[in-house]
């Protein structure tokens, strides 16, 4: 039975247990719950230095209490991926503790068709899934035997595959027992990203940067997932997660035509944030956004 372990831990965040408790502690003592419990949120994955706080927002509107299986969306930044893969560990550690991976889900996933295997050394190159163990744990320590992940590296995927993928996972969207993290950063600008779009009318560099993001935000909450692809299309943001905020718009969108029961499903942006205010060219940034999503 194979365990992934915290390949991360101790250069993007501490591998100290009780320090990274007290850290994740003071974040989320910070936030406010204005918008949960939340059925997904969105959140970014840079070293906890940078988006640790921000991060909070989106997790302090998870109510551990009902959750019982967390699904982790995060995207491949090394391995070219068409579709989406599964872990072949059992166990993720971090330095709180090991969370353990929903086996009946994944066996359920791997009928589909639809989801491949990623090795051991692939899982354990990618922070995107593993950025948020830690969040997760601490969010849930009060009932740490009593939840599964079900953890998913998702690819380079067309709309039509991304909502593919949304009808698989609107199912488990629909029950209020899974909670849905969707791993994402915003803008990567600068020449170091090959990305430099800057738009004078919007202010100074950050101040446009801040538009751009402000944009695809706006967008994202009106849950539709055609309009965010135009986004993309039109001013080609590098929002490393776009592909799984769009199986998530995508699951938001089916169950909204097969009516869900009743509920509403709102998402709402929570907080943001940059690494630093780019001011000339030759100056870099990420951009960090918090966001929930609740069926009301």
């Amino acid at each position: 039975m194979a365990t992934r372990r915290a390949t991360h831990a101790g250069s993007w965040y501490s591998d100290s247990n009780r320090e990274l408790g007290k850290q994740l502690e003071n974040w989320l003592n910070a936030a406010e719950l204005t918008h949960g419990p939340a059925r997904a949120i969105i959140a970014p994955h840079a070293g906890y230095q940078y988006c640790g706080a921000c991060s909070a927002f989106a997790y302090r509107q998870i109510s551990p209490v009902v959750v019982q299986r967390v699904f982790i969306l995060g995207p491949s930044h090394h391995v070219r991926l068409a579709g989406c893969a599964l872990s072949s560990a059992t166990k993720y550690r971090t330095p709180l503790y090991d969370l353990r991976i929903d086996t009946q889900v994944y066996a359920d996933l791997d009928a589909t068709g639809q989801f491949e295997r990623m090795s051991l050394d692939v899982d354990e190159d990618e922070h995107s899934i593993e950025m948020h163990l830690p969040y997760i744990a601490k969010v849930m320590e009060d009932y740490k035997d009593a939840f599964t992940i079900v953890p998913v590296l998702v690819g380079s995927l067309s709309p039509d595959r991304e909502a593919v993928y949304g009808r698989i996972f609107a199912r488990y969207l629909a029950d209020s027992q899974n909670l849905f993290v969707i791993s994402s950063d915003f803008c990567h600008w600068g020449h170091r990203f090959r990305y430099t779009y800057y738009d004078r009318s919007w202010g100074d560099i950050y101040q446009s940067i801040t538009k751009l993001d402000r944009l695809a935000m706006d967008i994202i909450e009106t849950l539709n997932p055609a309009a965010f692809t135009d986004y993309l299309k039109k001013y080609a943001n590098t929002i490393c997660g776009r592909h799984p905020i769009g199986v998530l718009l995508q699951a938001a969108t089916y169950l909204q035509k097969a009516g869900t029961n009743g509920h509403k499903i709102s998402l709402k942006f929570l907080k943001y944030a940059q690494s630093s205010q780019c001011i000339n060219m030759n100056d870099s940034s990420v951009s960090y956004a918090a966001a929930a999503l609740m069926f009301e």
